[in-house]
């Protein structure tokens, strides 16, 4: 697949010197550390590398990645990936793949810290002995022993607080419309609707991205219905606590105290939570330890580097479907779905509405996402569009075809079927080349072989005047098929003008 040629990547943040070490040493991939580009040398700069690795720091623009015409992927070292236009990027076919599990164990950390700080102020009263100060009264706080902790988000960061915050007797409940309450108990956490989180909690701790259903997930309806005197944390993104209601909360003191490693802006310039005496604030130091950083840089140069030798694709935000392609089993099954795509686009003169990709065989019974991204790439060869497996049915989509899939127990022979209304071509391999196997009511004796160049009739086939023709063109009949009204003819090179043969059509593969 073609976008695995990476041979030069850039790394424009700060990272471990391990990431840039494995992908020299294992993938043979030529390096560049440039940390502190402003947004225009990013831009003048990226026309060159084939990858491009980030942290948070980089903003990943559509700019970047329209001027970006050789880039394959952008490696986000750490979780979050909103300091990377994801849709420009898949429109531009470049994957973006982060490294889930590098900071998981530091941001958790930082959240069981914040939640202990809240608990017995202790950053004031450090700060007040600092000023020479001795405020025994001033500061007297609360044990978690016996308190309920509400977590929202039970992903890894949220399952590790958890975990962490049970040894205090803490009562853990929480909430992911994701995740399987089944799942969270056996890590010792009751979901609950959000309705019903509210008012049970002590603490409440954030641990989901940011999408428009998080943005203002904590907010004055909700603090209106929490405990007086709940104390929130938020080690996630800026934005799922609405600041502006924290503010009103703690002033009303509806709110106790909040933990605050994230802001809507970073760094903030309106500085009242910051300052706010029950406020503890931190620059965004969640995955700022020595061995996260460690861990997520050598994550996502692994990462790149089973990408570019074509093992696996881990991480990958904007084409998960993809991480099932990457094996030698099924590369020649997305060769044979962009041939099939192609057969199609040659065979009708419009294409529009429901392509039907059906998957026969026990090992292709998962592969059905990836197969419709490889048809779809077949039939948009005409356009000009960047297209390949990531971006292929988003595309389609564009020009009015829905892709869709499904996997029949039919038959246990293991074959892929491309259907449109009027049309039905049926493919599968013969070692690991792919061949036709039909072609509406035509059922091939033989498979047809669906690489190099192949003539292909619908009606009689005129043998005497093919032969003619290719013989003073220079080219040789290698196969030929015929079967119910379609005729289909491997030769050895194009021709320059096939249009002796009548209605043939010449499709390269």
């Amino acid at each position: 697949m073609a976008f695995c040629e990476i041979r030069r990547v850039l790394i424009s943040d700060s990272l471990a010197p391990a990431c840039a070490q494995i992908l020299h040493s294992q993938g043979d991939i030529e390096v560049t550390e440039c940390p502190g580009l402003t947004p225009q040398e990013l831009i003048s700069k990226i026309p060159d590398y084939d990858g491009l690795i980030v942290r948070s720091a980089t903003k990943v623009s559509s700019d970047v990645l329209t001027a970006a015409t050789r880039l394959k992927v952008v490696g986000r070292a750490g979780t979050g990936v909103d300091n990377v236009d994801v849709d420009s990027a898949t429109k531009n076919g470049i994957i973006v793949m982060n490294t889930p599990t590098g900071n998981s164990i530091s941001a958790a950390e930082l959240t069981c810290g914040l939640i202990l700080s809240l608990s017995r102020q202790i950053p004031q009263a450090a700060s007040s002995m600092k000023q020479g100060k001795w405020d025994r009264k001033k500061y007297m706080g609360s044990e978690l022993h016996g308190k309920t902790l509400g977590i929202l988000g039970l992903g890894r960061i949220g399952k590790e607080v958890a975990v962490r915050m049970q040894s205090f007797q803490m009562r853990t409940i929480g909430y992911d419309p994701v995740i399987p309450p089944e799942v969270t108990a056996e890590f010792g956490v009751e979901q609950l609707l959000l309705e019903e989180i509210w008012e049970q909690c002590d603490y409440i701790t954030v641990h989901t991205p940011l999408l428009p259903s998080t943005t203002g997930l904590i907010n004055d309806a909700a603090f209106s219905k929490c405990k007086r005197g709940v104390q929130v944390i938020n080690c996630a993104r800026g934005g799922i606590i609405d600041e502006s209601a924290l503010l009103r909360a703690l002033e009303s003191g509806q709110c106790g105290g909040a933990g605050l490693d994230v802001f809507t802006e970073e760094p903030p310039r309106d500085r009242a939570l910051v300052d706010h005496p029950l406020v503890i604030s931190l620059p965004h130091l969640g995955a700022s330890t020595h061995e996260a950083q460690n861990r997520c840089g050598e994550e996502i140069a692994l990462q790149i580097v089973d990408l570019v030798k074509g093992r696996a694709l881990v991480g990958a935000v904007n084409a998960p479907s993809l991480s099932k392609a990457f094996s030698p089993q099924t590369k020649p099954w997305i060769k044979l779905g962009e041939a099939l795509g192609t057969v199609l686009f040659h065979l009708l003169p419009k294409i529009s509405g429901e392509i039907r990709v059906t998957t026969t065989g026990d090992s292709l019974k998962n592969s059905g996402s990836f197969l419709c991204s490889a048809v779809a790439i077949g039939l948009l060869q005409s356009t000009e569009m960047k297209v390949n497996l990531v971006n292929s049915c988003l595309f389609a989509n564009e020009v009015g075809i829905q892709m869709t899939s499904q996997h029949s127990v039919e038959s246990v022979e293991t074959r892929l079927e491309v259907s449109t209304e009027g049309l039905h071509l049926v493919g599968a391999l013969s070692g690991s080349t792919p061949c036709l196997i039909q072609i509406g009511p035509s059922h091939f004796r033989s498979p047809v072989s669906l690489s190099g160049t192949v003539l292909l009739w619908a009606g009689e086939t005129n043998i005497p005047k093919l032969l003619g023709v290719l013989s003073a063109a220079g080219s040789n009949l290698q196969t030929f098929h015929s079967s119910g009204g379609y005729s289909v003819a491997g030769i050895s090179a194009p021709l320059s003008d096939p249009s002796p043969l009548g209605s043939c059509r010449q499709i390269t593969l």
